[in-house]
């Protein structure tokens, strides 16, 4: 999922987690290297490195069914829910979502150790906690959780509500509009989630094992994992629970101590004017959110900053000395959430940098793909046996027992071809011939052109996901966006055809990737792909009943949600309908000049981007 983000930071809490992260950061460097085509560099560290397999070799490694158990899902369900709950709030805030797969991790294997040690002690335990079964949970969990992204919630969905098109003067009519409800958001989330699960599952061994596709992410997690099932990861793991515990009830009783204070959304604690009111007034001020203290602890500090500096430019720098224009590049008389006076561009201005930042990457993907893929081609065509890219020049195999091993076992559990391709073919039959129901102007040979497509992209997403770590699946829809936008035209609901094709195409690409990712923590951990499938699924059926449910309650509790100012402003659903407005209508609802400073900054993205890319990442010493 993204998966946005996608990575979790540790903290100083004892010598013994600082050993474990420094061994975790080793495995992900030896795994960059291989990735990055070190491929000598990496077998030699290899070879060197304690073997992680032969620390289980006495266990049992068990069967594909008993690594599904009802206690796994029993806890998949409960933990999908809390975090579903985190995502959501974050969804409709900020619209920033950080990696949880460590979490999940770890709070799958302390609950579940805690239940089999009661049964253990009465007597009732039947099956052991294994490794396989936390991976089981761990992807159960994130497959729910996912939908709480990838389900729209905070942007493409929430953007066909009558809220949000509210504060645009354009489409704001009922052809384009179409407000959420319980029923056909789960019914629409049932057709679309699944069909990306089916789409990549043939080529799970080309990128795990032949490609040796990093995924970052999926490595972490399987090794936290297999730290855990050891005597002394237990005791770490107990570590990190109390303090999580400890800043759960921190954070719990200061958001309760806050209520006492808060009467509207601009009074208290949430919106405490500590630089003053003129910068008050420009929406610079401390809420005291731990959450977000908490999101910017886990997103790298890139994002943190990228964060801040937008913020300052923007509320600082731009928005006031646009504001001094009023009356000579947009009406006196306009709102400020009109879209053809200041509203406009703040959209307009952020979707450039959001178009050029994401073209760039798009193509960046594509180009290493096509490398990678290129290279791989040719190291394969040159050697006897294309397993690894760890192979010397004289075409015979060098892996070592951890690599065979996990081979063997990834291998033995096959998904027969004709239940992926069997299952994408039904799964697209019924999504073709229900979708236009829900949404009338979305007809089917439309969604047959994505289903046709969506494959496709959710390789170079998957493929650029094990490479980099970084899902471009919001890219995605907003292709489709305009494409779907465009060919439906204005005059047949094109905005929300466009918000429904992106719907399709995030839930496609999103799942195939975190298929991936789950299948590369399952190959570390020696899960069967066969048992990693069907928790995909089932745990994509909670979130698809899941995420509605807890949007709901947030719908239905906040009467703000998606205004902008409020509490929950839901910022992307904005964006992501003023795409679908421009899709259809073009550059002609733009207020004086805006045009103009997108094209600035959508080059301004691009150079920053090239920028980055081109600068070492450190400097030579002097």
């Amino acid at each position: 999922m993204a998966t946005a983000m996608q990575h979790a930071a540790g903290s100083n809490a004892a010598a013994a987690d600082d050993v474990e992260m420094v061994e975790a950061s080793e495995l992900r460097r030896r795994n960059r290297l291989r990735g990055d085509g070190g491929a000598v560099a990496a077998a030699e560290e290899e070879d060197e490195a304690p073997s992680v397999e032969r620390a289980f070799a006495d266990q049992r490694v068990p069967s594909w069914r008993e690594q599904l158990t009802v206690r796994a899902f029993v806890a998949s369900f409960f933990l999908a829910t809390m975090f579903s709950v985190i995502v959501m709030k974050l969804n409709l805030t900020v619209g920033i979502i950080p990696s949880l797969n460590v979490s999940a991790g770890l709070l799958s294997f302390f609950f579940v150790r805690i239940w089999t040690a009661a049964m253990e002690k009465v007597g009732l335990l039947r099956q052991p906690f294994t490794r396989q079964e936390n991976t089981v949970i761990q992807t159960c969990v994130v497959a729910a959780y996912g939908i709480s992204f990838s389900g729209g919630f905070g942007n493409y969905l929430l953007a066909m509500s009558d809220r949000i098109a509210s504060q645009a003067d354009e489409a704001n009519n009922p052809q384009n509009i179409k407000n959420p409800h319980l029923g056909w958001i789960i019914g629409f989330l049932l057709l679309v989630s699944f069909i990306g699960l089916f789409g990549l599952v043939p080529l799970r061994k080309i990128m795990i094992i032949d490609y040796k596709l990093t995924y970052p992410s999926g490595t972490a997690t399987a090794y936290l994992i297999n730290g855990f099932h050891t005597p002394h990861g237990a005791k770490i793991a107990v570590k990190q629970v109390k303090k999580l515990g400890l800043f759960f009830v921190l954070s719990f009783f200061w958001g309760f101590f806050q209520w006492f204070y808060t009467a509207t959304d601009t009074c208290g604690f949430n919106q405490f004017p500590s630089l003053g009111l003129q910068a008050f007034q420009n929406r610079f001020y401390f809420d005291f959110s731990p959450t977000y203290v908490g999101v910017g602890m886990i997103c790298p500090h890139i994002v943190n900053v990228s964060v801040l500096l937008g913020g300052i430019l923007s509320w600082g720098i731009m928005w006031p000395l646009i504001a001094k224009k009023r009356g000579i590049w947009f009406a006196a008389n306009l709102a400020d959430t009109s879209l053809h006076g200041m509203q406009g561009y703040r959209v307009f201005i952020a979707i450039a940098l959001i178009l050029g930042d994401g073209l760039y990457n798009f193509l960046k993907m594509l180009i290493l793909t096509a490398w990678s893929l290129r290279s791989q081609h040719k190291k394969s065509s040159a050697s006897t046996l294309p397993i690894s890219d760890d192979e010397p020049s004289n075409g015979t195999a060098t892996i070592s027992y951890d690599e065979e091993r996990r081979n063997e076992l990834f291998l033995k559990d096959q998904i027969p071809w004709y239940i992926a391709y069997g299952g994408y073919a039904a799964v697209a039959a019924v999504s073709i011939g229900t979708v236009p129901q829900i949404f009338p102007q979305l007809k089917w040979y439309q969604i047959l052109v994505a289903y046709i497509v969506a494959p496709i992209l959710a390789f170079c997403n998957a493929y650029g996901t094990g490479l980099t770590d970084w899902s471009l699946v919001t890219t995605y829809g907003k292709l489709a966006i305009f494409a779907f936008g465009a060919w439906t035209g204005a005059s047949h609901g094109g905005v929300l055809a466009g918000l429904a094709a992106c719907g399709v195409m995030m839930s496609i690409v999103s799942t195939a990737a975190d298929l991936m990712q789950d299948f590369k923590t399952g190959y570390l951990t020696l899960a069967s792909p066969r048992s990693m499938f069907i928790s995909q699924v089932i745990g994509t059926a909670m979130g698809c009943v899941i995420a509605p449910c807890v949007f709901w309650l947030f719908y239905k509790a906040f009467d703000n949600i998606g205004i902008s100012g409020s509490e929950y402003p839901a910022p992307n659903a904005a964006i992501f309908r003023s795409m679908a407005i421009l899709g259809v209508d073009g550059f002609s609802s733009l207020p004086k000049n805006c045009l103009t400073l997108c094209y600035i900054f959508f080059v301004g993205a691009i150079v920053v981007n090239l920028i980055r890319d081109l600068v070492p990442k450190k400097l030579p010493p002097a």
